[in-house]
């Protein structure tokens, strides 16, 4: 139990960082005839989408890719400093935002997917996929250690 308790506040730190880091650098390479070749991060993915007219998709986006990500690391943040009431909020949100968590690396992993399928384009996986990738499974292992901490300490 030690171990874990050492362990959390650098996953969630390493994640905090990755998220950071995913959101802000190129999720994917896409060569389209050779000629075009774009590197989109998450935040200009949103961006076009807004700039494009397409508010919806934005926004969701923006909710599933953004704000539930940065949410989940605060609740796990707090709960992991021992606020009771983000330990409460832990418990209840856990188990509907850690459904969420792997969504936009699975959908970039479709796009890529698509794109080298088609023909169309070429797409190939960047640092930013990695780092957001990283900070999904770090921010669920750190999130996990919490709860099994919890229930320890509620046991004793």
């Amino acid at each position: 139990m030690a171990a874990t308790r050492f362990l959390i506040p650098i996953f969630l730190f390493i994640a905090t960082f990755s998220l950071a880091l995913g959101l802000t650098m190129p999720l994917m390479n896409v060569s389209k005839l050779y000629f075009f070749d774009e590197n989109p991060s998450l935040v200009g993915l949103i961006a076009a989408l807004w700039a494009g007219g397409d508010w919806l998709l934005a926004v969701i986006v923006s909710l599933f890719s953004v704000i539930l990500p940065i949410g989940k690391l605060a609740v796990a943040q707090l709960a992991a400093a021992h606020e009771p009431i983000a330990a409460r909020l832990l418990h209840r949100w856990i188990g509907i935002l850690s459904k969420w968590s792997m969504l936009d690396v699975l959908l970039v992993a479709l796009v890529i997917f698509a794109a080298k399928t088609s023909g169309l384009a070429t797409a190939i996986a960047q640092p930013g996929l990695w780092f957001f990738a990283a900070s999904a499974i770090l921010s669920a292992i750190a999130t996990h250690f919490i709860v099994q901490q919890e229930k320890a300490e509620s046991q004793s």
